[in-house]
């Protein structure tokens, strides 16, 4: 195998300027490779996330954008009720038939990414039609048929058919990238993909570790009171955040922690319903999303990070959170299932402290304890840090993607068998 660049199609929903989910890693992943020589293209969506509106700015079914050397292709998915699983997978399925129409001017490699597993199922599909095919990489950043039991959502028999798409669909690609050594197990376990295609390759930090001005510096500038206790929530506020549980902490803070304080810094399809929860406690604070230096400066002005997760959740995903939160310093508490992949980093990380998701007084009391105990907290700060230096490096990342994303080029040279051996329906497309 030479050095030669390689033609990618990176095919996915989410790409900056979407500032969370898997949009910072796909956008940051394609810039790289582009940066080291290779000739990148991303299909991707309209940026809507988290809010579920279209950014102002884009407009039109279809536009081309070139980002970082990079050519990104946009189409205007269908946008959905955000609360409505049926109306999230007529968007997916939209994208996916319109990234996977027209010339693909035939690249060495394609690399899927999921979410969006509909979209992922048609363009995996169409690849597999195509003559001469390229190498197929999946990049899983969900798993939808556990999410779905996980989670509740729609049922068993939408669980069971999800998972049925997702084994299927990752099963015909030529090799799998997870994101967590425990999502490769359930798919080896439970999908039936064979374990020597899926390589595990870790999310790195995509923010660079954080020099943070001081704690009273952050708070005056974003008029935040001096003398309480902050627990900063960032990020997605959906369905498997499960932050009901935050408003009833604070409900039961105001007796028993009068000087804590819960910001929730974000956007997502559940806010509206926690705003009417939180309605009538002074002691929450909903915040938009902020740009990188508003953003840096909430880290800053936090005594704790808190991740909280539905009760239940175990294997589903790893929360990008994590990836910034182990950046500033600060101690993270996790109100999530011990069994669950996110405990798995918080121990392995030495950041933080996992708490039960079903005892909000345990997230407050353990909040306001590490508030009260300084050198605790700065000691979880810095093994973030250290996990982040050690674990996390955004280069380790991509040397291994750039190698896996060869390896799979190298299996579709003539005379190397491909194994994938799936009945993935067909779709007739053009080259």
């Amino acid at each position: 195998m030479t050095d030669d660049p390689l033609r990618i199609l990176m095919l996915g929903l989410h790409y900056a300027p979407e500032q969370s989910g898997n949009g910072p890693y796909t956008s940051g992943l394609a810039a790289a490779l582009a940066a080291r020589g290779h000739h990148v293209t991303v299909r991707t969506g309209y940026p809507h996330y988290p809010a579920w509106q279209i950014t102002e700015g884009y407009s039109g079914r279809r536009i081309t954008e070139h980002l970082d050397d990079v050519t990104v292709e946009r189409f205007r998915p269908h946008m959905p009720d955000p609360l409505s699983p049926l109306d999230r997978a007529r968007m997916e399925a939209s994208f996916g038939i319109a990234s996977s129409l027209g010339r693909w001017h035939r690249p060495d490699v394609i690399l899927c990414v999921s979410p969006a597993l509909l979209a992922t199922a048609v363009n995996v599909a169409r690849a597999r039609a195509t003559p001469r095919r390229p190498a197929i990489g999946v990049w899983v950043q969900d798993l939808y048929g556990l999410g779905a039991r996980e989670t509740g959502t729609g049922g068993g028999r939408a669980a069971r058919a999800l998972g049925a798409i997702e084994g299927r669909t990752l099963r015909a690609a030529d090799g799998v990238a997870a994101i967590h050594r425990r999502m490769r197990d359930h798919m080896v376990r439970d999908l039936g993909v064979e374990q020597d295609r899926v390589r595990v390759i870790r999310n790195w930090t995509h923010l660079v570790p954080m020099e943070l001005p001081p704690r009273a510096e952050a708070r005056a500038e974003l008029g935040w009171d001096p003398d309480e206790i902050i627990a900063l929530h960032a990020g997605n506020m959906g369905a498997k955040q499960g932050l009901d549980n935050i408003i009833e902490a604070a409900r039961g803070a105001l007796r028993t922690a009068p000087r804590l304080r819960f910001v929730l810094l974000g956007d997502g399809n559940q806010r509206p319903r926690l705003e009417q929860l939180a309605e009538g406690l002074p002691n929450v604070t909903f915040v938009r999303p902020l740009p990188e230096r508003g953003f840096r400066l909430a880290m800053a002005a936090a005594d704790v990070l808190v991740l909280n997760e539905l009760p239940g959740l175990s294997d589903m995903a790893v929360p990008s959170k994590l990836t910034s939160y182990f950046t500033t310093g600060r101690p993270v508490v996790a109100a999530t299932d011990a069994a669950s992949v996110t405990a798995d980093e918080i121990r392995s990380s030495g950041a933080g402290i996992q708490v039960d998701p079903t005892d909000p007084a345990a997230l407050a009391s353990t909040i306001v304890e590490l508030a009260d105990d300084p050198r605790r907290a700065s000691s979880l700060g810095q093994a973030g840090q250290e996990f982040c230096r050690r674990e996390l490096s955004q280069e380790h990342a991509i040397d291994q993607y750039e190698g896996w994303l060869r390896d799979l080029v190298a299996r579709r040279r003539p005379g190397h068998p491909d194994r994938s051996g799936s009945t993935v329906p067909h779709l007739r497309g053009a080259e």
